[in-house]
């Protein structure tokens, strides 16, 4: 009945919800680690727009996200018609692939990367294809090793999810430089504003050059509005106008429009948010050296680390703890840097299993 591309589907499977174990294991206090949300929370500037908002849910939200698109464009030094929204970039990755890729075309990304990448490929028809990572990044050459007449669309997640690593300038620049002009590459930043390495490559620095190139950003990571589901794209105009033909009308909704806007204009809580993550990653390093666990470092939000043995007995075990991480395979896991209190509920969880 379904077509055999979506029955090949693994459906995605979030980081375990903090209410769920509470009820499961009965426990009262439980902390997630697992799905590399703000452990700040939201903006209270974006709650107080979110709140005042409330009034209008009895009217359609603004399509083309008018305000946000204008505030966007000013900070991001674009045109606005550069811009495209969506319910979380989650959605927009789907709507690239359902735009660009017909049955047969191949569409390219990392063996160990956001798994929704498989999905939004899968829905489309086109054909996978995982390249092995190299030292737990992408491999570029690999990547231009496996081009072909039927590449279509490539994925590139920079910080990378879940390993943290990134691609350097010269790596990026040596991609597109290989890449086809009628060859989509998607720069997936959702850690853009977590990144401090100095040989980061900006990816909407590289949109005048060249126009195959769409870069993705999210409001549900450093803003700390997963919840309310915001994300956006920027890319050429005519890119813009063929993602504008397929993507669903009224996809960011009235909340997320005000919240995403407030958001933006709230420095003081990003640079609380990147205070709190640069203190906590260090903390996190040491103690974990300390415990023997290797991890890889990171230029994002969570570390990748690797456990003595399978990573699902520590998701269980540091379950019974009140404490959540998310497994990735094997012995891999990967845990969402937290406040300094959740960080050492987190270290002192681990001394009690080993």
């Amino acid at each position: 009945m379904a077509k055999k591309s979506v029955m090949q589907i693994k459906p995605y499977v979030p980081g375990k919800p903090a209410a769920v174990v509470q009820r499961e294991l009965g426990l009262k206090d439980v902390i997630k680690l697992a799905s590399n949300e703000n452990p700040l929370g939201p903006s209270k500037a974006a709650v107080k727009a979110m709140a005042k908002a409330l009034n209008t849910l009895n009217i359609y939200p603004e399509s083309g996200a008018f305000e946000l698109r204008k505030a966007l464009a000013k900070r991001l030094r674009v045109k606005p018609e550069t811009l495209f929204f969506g319910n979380g970039s989650n959605e927009l990755l789907q709507i690239i692939a359902e735009a660009f890729v017909s049955p047969g075309d191949e569409v390219m990304f990392s063996a160990v990367s956001f798994v929704v990448y498989s999905i939004a490929a899968n829905i489309a028809g086109g054909t996978i294809i995982q390249i092995p990572q190299d030292n737990f990044s992408h491999n570029i050459d690999g990547f231009i090793s496996r081009l072909s007449p039927k590449t279509k669309l490539i994925f590139i997640c920079n910080p990378n999810n879940p390993t943290g690593t990134i691609i350097s300038k010269a790596e990026f620049e040596k991609l597109m430089q290989a890449v086809p002009k009628n060859v989509i590459v998607v720069l997936d930043e959702a850690y853009f504003e977590y990144v401090d390495a100095k040989d980061f490559p900006d990816g909407i620095k590289y949109l005048s050059k060249y126009p195959n190139l769409i870069v993705l950003r999210t409001f549900s990571k450093i803003y700390g509005l997963a919840g309310v589901r915001a994300g956006y794209g920027i890319a050429d105009a005519d890119i813009v106008s063929i993602i504008e033909r397929i993507r669903p009308p009224f996809n960011i909704n009235s909340l997320a429009q005000a919240g995403a806007l407030a958001a933006l204009g709230d420095k003081a809580h990003l640079s609380a948010t990147l205070k709190t993550n640069k203190e906590g990653r260090a903390y996190l390093y040491a103690e974990l050296k300390k415990l023997g666990i290797k991890f890889v470092p990171t230029q994002a939000n969570f570390i990748f680390v690797m456990f003595d043995k399978n990573a699902r007995i520590y998701f269980e075990e540091l379950q019974k703890k009140g404490v959540i991480i998310r497994t990735v395979f094997d012995n891999f896991g990967r845990i969402t840097i937290g406040t300094m209190k959740e960080n050492k509920r987190l270290i002192k969880a681990l001394n009690d299993i080993k």
